[in-house]
């Protein structure tokens, strides 16, 4: 599965919030409240299908979309790829930046604090 872009993403969230849904209703209340004109969300719609985000089905002469992905699927499929591609398969760069960045919420923290509790009893459950 590729990986896709933010707008593409926040489209993905729309049709996956509202359901299957034509063209036109995405341009109605995701299009012309950002600008986009149809033929773009059109481009964007036929991207996530391409890309498998996004499946497609005539119904009454006319396509309807529905997703085929969680938005959250796509999210971590997007966030596998950049620590794949952009730090070497390493995730303590991006620890790093989150504990110099100071902008982790107390929430957020204590969700990481979490994850990293399950995998260390992951890994002691698998030694």
């Amino acid at each position: 599965m590729r990986t896709i872009g933010d707008q593409e993403l926040a489209l993905l969230r729309d049709v996956a919030g509202h359901g299957a849904a034509t063209v036109a209703e995405v341009v109605e209340r995701f299009g012309l409240p950002r600008g986009l004109a149809r033929s773009t969300v059109l481009t964007m719609m036929e991207r996530l299908r391409k890309k498998g985000h996004l499946s497609r089905k005539q119904v009454d002469g006319v396509y309807r979309y529905a997703p085929r992905t969680a938005p959250g699927d796509a999210v971590q499929h997007a966030v596998a790829s950049f620590v794949d591609r952009t730090l070497g398969g390493s995730v303590t760069p991006f620890v790093t930046f989150l504990a110099e960045a100071h902008q982790v919420s107390d929430a957020e923290l204590a969700e990481l604090e979490e994850l990293v509790a399950r995998l260390q009893d992951e890994r002691r459950r698998s030694s």
